[in-house]
């Protein structure tokens, strides 16, 4: 007996009547049903999403931004969900109405944008009233657990989106706001130029005055000096004031020697006239020269005030409180004082040069009129008497004159010194001016300046610093096709575990025969593996054509389809035909297992350490994988591999199948009669 009589024989057994050809139609049919209608139930769900009521709640009420534009965005985002049409918004008035309908399932979640969106878009312009814009979501897992991922990723889209746009925005006025700094800053360091030229032409008349205080301080000085003569001069005619008056009360008493003494006398009236005129001239100049030093102070403070008036440094007000402080410091200064006492001094001297004048000329006509000799004489010497008084006061005046000319030697020497620290701080304000100037001009150069299009690239990239540049190797076409590899596999696996509830994986009859026992388990697994074959590309064929999967490979893909089909059934049809009806839980756990640690749906290597194992082992997980290269296109050097592997599952199912020819040639009780049969 060959091993193609003994399939034949299995299969012309259940192809006998109506109903076993309707039975393998139907098991040739079950991958189909369960592979391409659940792949076909899953093809594109992204895509009718549009089906899907969600509520849609804006609340915003708007807001204006730091440069004064209008924001809207929370009817900005709406607008833009409604148009990209991704589920059915429904717009909904409160969020406790949508609240309501999600909980009733009216509403599958609900998006909310509150009152206070746009204002907290707009926050981070202020640096103390930055805050955070809200999107507000409500889901329910009792409407969809699956929906309530798929809304994650809407809203984690629109809050990319939003802050992306937001993030630009601010980040652009921040830029502008570096421009206008550059400005300000460039502006500064020019006025900082023209200070530093103000504060330098004020050093340039801060030198000029110190120059001014000095002589000022030397004319003082050699003021006091004259002023101290002028004294000594003052009390020497104090001395000869008394002697006159001395010598005329003698000239009284001896009117005998009267024309001698009259002749004699008219000579010194004449020297003391003379020595009148002359001290006369000189506290005329000494008068002139104090009138012409405090002239020439003056004039110096108002050239001083008019430059700075010119380079900016004071206002005309403040030039002209200068001025009036100076007026009224100089009126009450001890230099003022001296003056006016000078002056004063001055009109004695000259009444005293006068009365000398008049003295010489009555001693000359006393010496021509000797008659009148002694009531002259009385008269003359009351005169010295008051001459004298007049001197005596002169003196003492003059004493005080120096005093005050001392006083304004010491004013003026403070002066010049003042005057020395103006011209130090004003060196000092001029190089720090130029400092000031420098500084800012360096500033100014390293604060960013950029036009609008440096703005639009530098505000994108400040808003999206990181982007993704997604390299694809192998990608599925839609969600269909990345359930495929899995749902195809599985499939293979149902179809043939179906068979095994219609078809003996060994027949009776067969092991009867004297047949070798691998001809009998080749036999008993062909009749599978034809079935499997055609199950492997009637699913094939309706996936790749009905359902438009479009691998990248399909010749490889259905060749691969069938090594898949042929392992499967080697397996499933030794273990049952070595284990009977205990073989079927076998293979249905082996399918539970498999279900978990195939790697169909997430990655194998996110399930329990225990399942790797089993993922290792099983064939369904390098069944998957290999699906998935062919499918995408992907590297295809793991597939000589795979099919290796499976020819290895299809020997060792072979293998289970002729230990279990030899098993059961050999009769028991349970063989008549087992325990349990399904």
């Amino acid at each position: 007996m060959t091993v193609l009589r003994l399939a034949r024989s299995e299969l012309k057994r259940m192809t006998g009547g109506l109903l076993p050809k309707l039975t393998i139609l139907a098991l040739t049919m079950v991958p189909l049903l369960y592979g391409a209608v659940y792949l076909y139930a899953n093809w594109d769900p992204y895509g009718n999403l549009d089906q899907i009521d969600a509520a849609l709640v804006v609340e915003d009420t708007g807001a204006t931004a730091s440069n004064g534009s209008r924001l809207e965005a929370g009817t900005k985002v709406a607008d833009s969900l409604v148009d990209e049409h991704v589920f059915n918004w429904q717009e909904v008035a409160t969020s406790e109405e949508a609240d309501q309908g999600v909980s009733s399932g009216k509403y599958a979640f609900a998006l909310k944008i509150p009152q206070d969106f746009s204002a907290n878009l707009v926050s981070p312009g202020s640096f103390d009233a930055a805050n955070q814009a809200m999107l507000n979501v409500t889901t329910n897992d009792a409407n969809n657990y699956v929906l309530s991922n798929i809304v994650d990723k809407l809203t984690t889209a629109v809050h990319s989106t939003v802050a992306k746009e937001v993030g630009e925005e601010t980040a652009n006025q921040l830029l502008t706001g570096f421009g206008t700094i550059h400005t300000q800053i460039v502006q500064a360091a020019d006025g900082a130029g023209k200070l530093s030229d103000g504060i330098a032409r004020l050093r340039d008349g801060a030198v000029s005055l110190h120059s001014g205080t000095g002589q000022l301080n030397s004319g003082a000085a050699e003021l006091a000096a004259g002023q101290v003569k002028l004294r000594d001069g003052a009390n020497q005619l104090n001395a000869g004031a008394g002697q006159l008056s001395s010598g005329l009360a003698q000239l009284e008493d001896k009117t005998a020697t009267l024309p001698a003494d009259s002749r004699k006398l008219a000579d010194g009236a004449a020297q003391v006239a003379a020595g009148n005129a002359a001290l006369n001239t000189k506290v005329q100049d000494v008068v002139g020269q104090l009138n012409a030093a405090d002239q020439g102070l003056r004039d110096r403070v108002v050239q001083s005030n008019n430059r700075l008036l010119a380079a900016g440094v004071i206002t005309p007000d403040q030039a002209g409180k200068i001025l009036a402080d100076f007026d009224s410091t100089a009126a009450s200064s001890p230099v003022a004082d001296a003056k006016s006492k000078l002056q004063t001094d001055a009109a004695q001297i000259q009444r005293l040069a006068d009365g000398s004048a008049a003295v010489s000329a009555g001693a000359a006509r006393l010496a021509g009129a000797t008659p009148a000799l002694t009531d002259a004489i009385s008269k003359a010497s009351a005169g010295a008497d008051q001459l004298s008084t007049g001197t005596a006061a002169l003196a003492a005046g003059e004493q005080s004159a120096v005093d005050g000319t001392a006083r304004l030697a010491e004013g003026a020497r403070q002066l010049d010194g003042g005057a020395a620290q103006l011209e130090d701080g004003a060196r000092t304000a001029s190089d720090g001016a130029a400092e000031l100037a420098s500084g800012l001009a360096a500033g100014a150069g390293n604060i960013p300046n950029p036009d609008d299009a440096q703005k639009n690239n530098l505000s994108k990239v400040i808003a999206d610093p990181v982007a993704v540049s997604d390299v694809s190797q192998a990608k599925a076409a839609s969600y269909g096709a990345g359930l495929a590899p899995f749902f195809l596999t599985l499939a293979l696996w149902i179809g043939v575990f179906m068979l095994i509830q219609a078809m003996r994986p060994i027949t009776q009859r067969a092991l009867a025969s004297n047949a070798p026992a691998w001809k009998i388990a080749v036999g008993g697994w062909l009749p599978f593996l034809a079935v499997s074959v055609v199950q492997a590309s009637l699913l094939t064929l309706v996936v790749d054509v009905g359902l438009g999967l479009e691998p990248a490979h399909p010749v490889l893909m259905w060749l691969f389809m069938l090594a898949a089909a042929m392992a499967f059934s080697a397996i499933i049809q030794g273990v049952v035909a070595l284990l009977g009806t205990p073989g079927k839980f076998v293979v249905l756990i082996l399918l539970v297992l498999q279900l978990v640690s195939s790697g169909g749906t997430f990655p194998w290597q996110t399930t329990p350490q225990p399942l790797h194992f089993v993922h290792e082992v099983l064939p369904m997980g390098y069944v998957v994988s290999g699906m998935r290269h062919l499918i995408y296109g992907a590297d295809l050097s793991l597939i000589v591999p795979t099919v290796a592997g499976l020819m290895g599952y299809t020997l060792l199912g072979a293998a289970l199948s002729t230990l279990a020819v030899r098993k059961h040639k050999f009769w028991t009780l349970k063989t008549l009669k087992p325990e349990i049969a399904v």
